[in-house]
């Protein structure tokens, strides 16, 4: 059951931000989006039981088949994505697990980042490969070797950029080309980025994963996950494997980042000029070994950055000396910014990750370049900074404090 969503009236980003798959309630005249809890609907008598006979579009029949509140927010997400559909999810990490259900099965081959968000780093070092997919790691920002790491029976080439933790840059048009030249899939997890800053689908990209618990839900009271792209995919994906492994998003969760994204716009723009501020004043700081941020000309790939991103967004790394042992004081010196995980939410977060302590759970290189891109990027540990939407002066007085 689609709303209505005409181009012709909503072009801008902001009022698809606003209006995208949202019509005043027909019966109340309500302005904003109801939030329908039901998890069942009156159902005609020749209603089948399975999904099997679902077609999309079809009337409400059971909330982990679809529900209008979870609906309206999947139209609004393709619109500021410029998919044709999108398929929401309890969780990024539910997101992503479909995904790779629904486009591995044994016998297939991946070649997936290997740096990215650590579940996902997880999963395929351990689960994915026990069901007989084989996956191979590398550094995507190095198409080459991309390309090396392709075989007879990949399907498919799974990216993130901006990666989580190091802000490394892969090149989406030109992965894009080399998936398709093999007959695989593209897909890209675009959470650092948001469709504030890249539009993966427009670059050539198959499927573009993203948290809405980060960016897009945008306060850090709503867990959940989205997969974008073409119909012809995604309905397959949505019947065949997304409502059978029943990670469904709550319909309140789904209200909740459906209200977030009406300032999504807005607050991209904030992040960035707050990180933009906080990244220069990091780098002039005596007690800073390295900043690492794409909207810096110093960021390794600031060229490629400019290219493809239209907004920086909020995410910084650096390094200090000692920064494990100076931990607990630079955490208790804080008194604007939280340590905390996560990241995309209103409220600044830092936090400090151990390259130790990483390299031994979550990323297992199989190459001397690959350590030592890592190295580059992180050295013994960084600390990464979710800028947020306070005062810029402020977030910048409360790290002068932190860092002495």
């Amino acid at each position: 059951m689609s709303t209505v969503y005409n181009k012709e009236f909503f072009k801008g980003e902001q009022t698809k931000a606003i209006h995208a798959g949202e019509l005043p309630d027909p019966v109340t005249g309500a302005s904003s989006p109801n939030l329908v809890m039901s998890t069942t609907y009156v159902a005609d008598t020749d209603t089948g039981f399975s999904v099997e006979g679902m077609e999309e579009g079809n009337i409400w029949i059971y909330t982990r088949w679809g529900n209008p509140t979870i609906h309206q927010l999947e139209e609004k997400l393709a619109a500021l994505e410029e998919a044709e559909t999108a398929v929401a999810f309890a969780s990024g990490m539910g997101a992503i697990t479909a995904l790779l259900f629904h486009q591995l099965k044994a016998g297939d081959h991946a070649v997936v980042t290997d740096v990215a968000y650590a579940a996902l780093s997880e999963i395929t070092n351990e689960m994915i490969p026990g069901l007989g997919i084989e996956i191979t790691k590398v550094d995507t920002s190095d198409t080459d070797a991309v390309k090396k790491a392709l075989k007879p029976n990949t399907k498919l080439i799974y990216i993130e950029t901006p990666c989580n933790p190091l802000l490394r840059i892969t090149d989406i048009a030109a992965v894009a080309d080399i998936a398709h030249q093999a007959g695989a899939k593209l897909a890209v997890d675009s959470t650092f980025a948001t469709p504030a800053a890249t539009k993966p689908l427009l670059l050539g990209a198959d499927f573009v994963v993203h948290s809405l618990t980060k960016y897009l839900g945008g306060h850090g009271d709503a867990l959940g996950g989205a997969i974008l792209g073409r119909k012809s995919d995604l309905e397959l994906l949505r019947k065949k494997t997304a409502i059978r492994l029943g990670g469904t998003l709550s319909p309140f969760n789904a209200w909740l980042i459906l209200r977030g994204l009406a300032t999504f716009p807005i607050r991209m723009r904030v992040h960035q000029e707050n990180a933009l501020k906080i990244a220069a004043y990091l780098e002039q700081h005596p007690k800073i070994k390295r900043v690492i941020y794409p909207g810096l000309p110093s960021h390794p790939q600031h060229e490629l950055a400019r290219r493809q991103m239209n907004n920086f967004s909020g995410i910084i790394t650096f390094q200090t000396e000692q920064g494990k042992e100076r931990l607990p004081e630079i955490a208790g010196k804080l008194k604007v910014i939280h340590y905390a995980v996560s990241l995309g939410h209103h409220r600044s977060l830092l936090f400090y990750l151990h390259s130790e302590d990483l390299l031994q759970t979550s990323f297992k290189f199989t190459s001397p370049a690959q350590q030592d891109s890592w190295n580059r990027f992180a050295g013994e540990g960084i600390f990464r900074l979710s800028v947020g939407l306070e005062d810029a002066d402020d977030l910048i007085a409360d790290l002068a404090r932190a860092l002495g």
